[in-house]
């Protein structure tokens, strides 16, 4: 991204600075459009979690406020994070088998070092009905060229394999990860995940994240025109699911 884009707040600070996540808080508080969008996606997340007994963990929270949408939600993160409960390992989940009864997470798996070790502790620490619940980068052509051109992070749907790379917790990634896991190699995940079910693929959202100027860049447009340009998103139908930037990824436990 060019300097003069760049949001002043976090200009030259490191991805994996731990300055760098409370930073990012502000920068959502104060762009309007962006906030809204967030809304949004919490909004479906909550929504989509089953009813219940068992606890609700939300995973890498970094700079997010979804507990403002789920009562009782138990923020965690990679790293001491303010506002997180917890410090959490998704390859080592600290909770009781069959404990849970959600695991939701926002720009999260692509992230991770090891997708494998995850899912085996999301199938041991979800009750029956138990969901995963995910806001994740989507694979299509306009999503493939916007984020291969634009974006800071790894974008590469031919990877052979579910690695991520890079040396941090947040530089670390492969934004294209979720599409390759849950679409590309889906046999491979129901044969090695049997536990996990996909039930829900949704795709989203084609322009109003760039519109927002996410959390890199100074610009954006005003929190007015987002009901306009929701509206204009829809009216794209099926047009605009084939150019979707994101997914919502449920996964029920069996």
């Amino acid at each position: 991204m060019l300097p003069l884009l760049e949001h002043p707040l976090t200009r030259g600070l490191d991805l994996d600075d731990p300055r760098t996540t409370a930073l990012r808080a502000r920068i959502i508080a104060r762009k309007g459009f962006l906030r809204r969008i967030y809304l949004e996606w919490y909004d479906t997340i909550a929504a989509l979690l089953p009813a219940g007994a068992g606890s609700v963990i939300e995973l890498g929270a970094g700079a997010g406020f979804l507990r403002e949408r789920v009562p009782g939600l138990i923020v965690s993160d990679i790293v001491p994070a303010p506002g997180a409960d917890i410090t959490a390992d998704a390859g080592a989940l600290p909770f009781g088998t069959g404990s849970l009864r959600g695991i939701v997470m926002t720009n999260v798996l692509h992230h991770l070092p090891s997708p494998d070790d995850f899912l085996r502790e999301a199938a041991r620490c979800l009750r029956g009905g138990g969901r995963v619940i995910m806001l994740e980068p989507w694979v299509t052509p306009w999503s493939t060229a916007v984020y291969q051109r634009l974006h800071h992070e790894r974008f590469d749907p031919l990877a052979k394999d579910w690695r991520t790379h890079g040396a941090g917790p947040l530089s670390r990634a492969n934004g294209a990860l979720p599409w390759i896991m849950m679409q590309r190699d889906r046999a491979r995940l129901e044969r090695e995940h049997p536990l996990l079910r996909v039930t829900l693929i949704r795709p989203t959202m084609p322009f109003r994240y760039l519109l927002s100027g996410g959390l890199a860049s100074r610009l954006g447009l005003p929190a007015w025109s987002f009901g306009l340009a929701g509206t204009l998103e829809r009216m794209g139908g099926a047009l605009a699911a084939r150019a979707a930037m994101f997914a919502y990824v449920v996964l029920t436990r069996e």
